[in-house]
């Protein structure tokens, strides 16, 4: 690894895609928690846009304004040479994600986004881990609620155990809260592509080395009831667990033999048999354009939750970790998770790469491995919860 010289790049930290939804809540984020002397700029393709988002924050005066579309690779390149972290929130990742991930790789920009796509995230992998790792660059996927509480939850729950011996955490995620157009968008797209989904993980599985010595696994767990969490146990088919085991592959910490699973906890039965009902019914349809469409009309990207319905929506995720003959139950909660918590989720992983002091890391890594326990301070600062909830 050989980080390129990034201190005479103009920003700090470039927000692209900063007038979507997710953006702008990012972008206020930002600018009512910046530190002294952060250095930042929005960017886009719509200049008005961008004008008037910056003519709205609070000393908006002071950030920078960037165009650049995703069309247009020079434009990303030119982005990527500005700055020393780019946090993107333009998905769906899959379709327009690659060239500002080719740019920061190149020249050595950090990258961090949003993506609950695994296709994207394994297709980054194979073409662009070997290339970061010679620039320094770091690309950090899923900085929102994918994956952030999960991959951080557990990261925290192994630290509860006991080292060097094998060990294995369940995750419960607890959600009240809706969907913004743009994460609706990124479902129907992963939905509709399962086989180049798959094409892309044996792509990853022949390119990426063999833990030797080690075991790390992340297999989907049957729906049960847990007792431990007193509700129904659904498996959720989100990116999460992935990023969980790349982490357990990556931190010796987590043992010789670690086991993750993942799942949603419903306390009712009928609510959990019409959610995998309904899971199911939207990725049926998703395999047929005409309704892919009629769906994608239903919620835009753009649109999102009023303020009312996200300051009364919440998340909550418990884990259950065990090994050395020690059982542990831990805790992340916090407010809206698609929205205003990964808002400030995304903001503060961006300045923890930024500014924090951080393990020498290059490539393709979690958060887990390039922040760890610097992003789970940041990140209780903030108001969200890590604890530990009981230990047996």
């Amino acid at each position: 690894m050989s980080r390129l010289d990034r201190t005479d790049r103009p920003y700090d930290i470039v927000l692209f895609g900063a007038t979507g939804f997710v953006g702008t809540l990012t972008a206020q984020y930002l600018a009512a928690h910046a530190p002294e002397g952060l250095r930042w700029a929005i960017a886009g393709r719509d200049g008005k846009k961008l004008e008037l988002l910056r003519e709205a924050l609070p000393g908006g005066a002071e950030v920078g304004l960037l165009e650049a579309d995703v069309s247009d690779p020079a434009s990303l390149r030119r982005l990527a040479e500005h700055a020393r972290v780019v946090a993107t929130t333009v998905g769906p990742y899959v379709t327009y994600g690659e060239e500002l991930v080719a740019a920061c790789a190149d020249t050595g920009a950090d990258c961090l986004d949003l993506t609950g796509e695994p296709e994207f995230v394994d297709r980054v992998y194979v073409r662009y881990d070997a290339r970061a790792r010679e620039t320094g660059s770091r690309l950090v996927h899923a900085c929102g609620f994918d994956s952030v509480p999960h991959d951080l939850g557990v990261y925290f729950t192994v630290q509860q155990l006991p080292a060097g011996v094998p060990l294995t955490v369940d995750g419960f995620v607890t959600v009240d809260a809706a969907f913004s157009g743009g994460t609706f968008a990124s479902a129907l797209t992963q939905f509709s592509r399962g086989r180049q989904m798959w094409a892309a993980a044996r792509d990853r599985a022949r390119h990426e080395p063999r833990l030797v010595g080690r075991r790390a696994q992340a297999p989907t767990g049957a729906p049960r009831f847990a007792k431990e969490v007193g509700a129904w146990a659904l498996p959720l088919p989100t990116i999460d667990p992935q990023i969980v085991r790349r982490s357990a592959k990556a931190l010796e910490r987590y043992g010789p033999d670690f086991r993750y699973r993942h799942y949603a906890a419903v306390r009712h039965l009928p609510v959990a048999v019409g959610g995998v009902a309904a899971l199911g019914a939207l990725a049926t349809a998703a395999q047929l354009p005409p309704a892919r469409r009629w769906l994608s009309e239903r919620l835009k990207p753009g649109d999102g939750p009023s303020p009312q319905k996200r300051a009364k929506s919440w998340f909550s995720v418990r884990f259950v970790g065990e090994g050395g003959g020690r059982r542990v139950f831990t805790e992340v909660a916090g407010g809206d998770p698609g929205y205003d918590e990964t808002a400030k989720m995304f903001a503060e992983s961006a300045l923890s790469l930024a500014f924090d002091d951080l393990p020498p890391t290059a490539g393709q890594v979690t958060t887990a491995v390039a922040m760890g326990d610097a992003l789970i301070e940041r990140l209780r600062r903030a108001g969200i919860t890590f604890r530990v909830a009981a230990t047996r």
